[in-house]
C-alpha cells in the first residue's frame, strides 16, 4: 500500500469532529479496540478501510499522513484550566490544530497582517500588569480614549479571531500561542462589551503568558486586570469616572460610561474597585443591584453596543476565490479535507464565497496577496 498512515492523525480527525471511538468503528464496521490500536500505532489499516475511514471523517485519505506542525496542551489558554471537561479540552485541541493549518496555508497565499503583539513574560504584579498593558497602548497608537473595535485592533496586530462551532459555548474564550496567534470567541455571550473584555482577556495572554501554562488563579487574575487596564486606562478612570454622589451610585453616569468605553457596568464597577474610586461596600451594592435588576448575564443597554465579529478569515477566503481563483475546494484539497470539513472549521456559515462579506476597510487594508 503506497498511502502512508500516522494513528495520531486518524485521531485528530475523529476529535475534531467529536466523534467517539464507538462511534467511527460502527461508521467502518470495525471494533473499537481495533480503532484503538489504529491511533496508537499498534495496527496499519487496509487500503480499502483508509477510504472508509476518511468517508466517515469528511477527510482525503491523504489527511492521514503524518503532520509536521502538532500542537500541544501547552500552547492553549483555557479559561478555568482544572474544570474545563477534558473531552471539550481534547475537541478543541484538535480544532486549534486545524485552524492553525488552515491559517499557514493562508500565510502561503495571502500577506496578512504581520504579528506584533510584544512579549512581556515579567507582568506578575498589579502595578506591572498595568504597565503591560499601558505599554501597549502606546505601541499599538491607541492613545487613551476607548478602543473602537477589539476584534479588529486584535487582527490588525496579526492574529486570527475565530470560533469553534458547536464548542465555543462550553470551553468560554480561549488563545492559542503559535507563529500566527489566534483567538476563540464564545458565541453563547450575546453581549459585545463581554466579548470585547474576553478578547482583551486572551490578548493578555498572549502578552504575558507565552509558555506559561494558564488557567489557575493567579494567571487568569493577570489576564483579567490588564483586559480592565487596556480597555479602561487608569488615568482616564481617575479622569471621568462617574463619582459616586455620598455612598449612592451614579448609575446613570455609568451608563453612559459603558456606551461610550463599550465595557459592562459590572466591569466597570470592578474596575473602579481595583482603583479605589469606589469602596468594598458600594462595590457590593452595585453588584446586588444588578442581581436585582436581572443584569447579571446580561445588561439593559447591550443592545446598543454593535457586535465585533471576526473578519480576517472571511475575507482572506473571499479574496483567494476573487482574486486568485482558489475556492473552497480547492483550499479543502490543499488541507486533504472535504468541503464538509471546512466549512466546520472556518465557522462560516457558507464557503461558496460568491460575494465578499461586508468588511470595514481598516479590516483590509494590510491584508496583500503573494505575488
Amino acid at each position: 500500500m503506497n498511502a502512508v498512515f500516522d494513528g495520531a492523525s486518524l485521531r485528530l480527525a475523529r476529535v475534531f469532529s467529536g466523534l467517539a471511538l464507538e462511534e467511527v468503528a460502527e461508521r467502518v464496521g470495525k471494533t473499537r479496540q481495533y480503532l484503538h490500536k489504529l491511533e496508537t500505532g499498534q495496527g496499519t489499516p487496509t487500503e480499502q478501510l483508509m477510504g472508509d475511514l476518511a468517508e466517515a471523517l469528511d477527510v482525503e485519505i491523504g489527511f492521514f499522513g503524518s503532520r509536521p506542525h502538532r500542537l500541544n496542551e501547552d500552547q492553549f489558554h483555557f479559561r478555568k484550566l482544572m474544570t474545563t471537561k477534558s473531552t471539550i479540552k481534547q475537541v478543541a485541541i484538535a480544532r486549534g490544530e486545524m485552524i492553525d493549518s488552515l491559517i499557514k496555508f493562508l500565510d502561503q497565499e495571502l500577506r496578512l497582517p504581520q504579528v506584533s503583539i510584544p512579549s512581556l513574560p515579567n507582568s506578575h504584579t498589579f502595578d506591572e500588569v498595568e504597565r503591560a498593558a499601558e505599554y501597549c497602548r502606546k505601541e499599538w497608537d491607541l492613545g487613551l480614549g476607548p478602543i473602537a473595535n477589539m476584534t479588529r485592533l486584535v487582527e490588525n496586530l496579526g492574529a486570527v479571531v475565530t470560533t469553534f462551532q458547536g464548542v465555543s459555548k462550553e470551553i468560554d474564550a480561549l488563545s492559542v500561542s503559535v507563529e500566527r496567534p489566534f483567538i476563540v470567541r464564545n458565541t453563547a455571550k450575546e453581549s459585545a462589551c463581554r466579548q470585547r473584555f474576553d478578547i482583551a482577556h486572551e490578548l493578555g495572554h498572549l502578552v504575558m503568558h507565552e509558555g506559561v501554562v494558564t488557567g489557575d488563579r493567579v494567571t487568569e487574575n493577570q489576564a483579567n486586570r490588564f483586559a480592565s487596564a487596556l480597555l479602561l486606562p487608569r488615568s482616564m478612570m481617575a479622569k471621568l469616572f462617574p463619582r459616586p454622589t455620598g455612598t449612592r451610585l451614579d448609575w446613570k453616569g455609568i451608563k453612559e460610561f459603558k456606551l461610550t468605553w463599550k465595557v459592562s457596568k459590572a466591569g466597570i464597577l470592578f474596575r473602579a474597585k481595583q482603583l479605589d474610586l469606589i469602596t468594598e461596600s458600594q462595590y457590593k451594592t452595585g453588584v446586588i443591584t444588578l442581581r436585582k435588576y436581572g443584569e447579571t448575564n446580561g445588561e439593559r443597554e447591550d443592545h446598543l453596543v454593535a457586535q465585533e465579529p471576526p473578519e480576517m478569515l472571511a475575507r482572506s477566503l473571499f479574496i483567494l476565490a476573487e482574486k486568485k481563483g482558489i475556492n473552497a475546494l480547492e483550499i479543502a484539497k490543499a488541507l486533504h479535507i472535504k468541503p464538509a470539513f471546512l466549512k466546520e472549521l472556518a465557522g462560516l456559515e457558507s464557503i461558496a464565497l460568491s460575494s465578499p462579506p461586508q468588511i470595514h476597510p481598516e479590516a483590509a487594508r494590510h491584508l496583500r496577496l503573494v505575488k
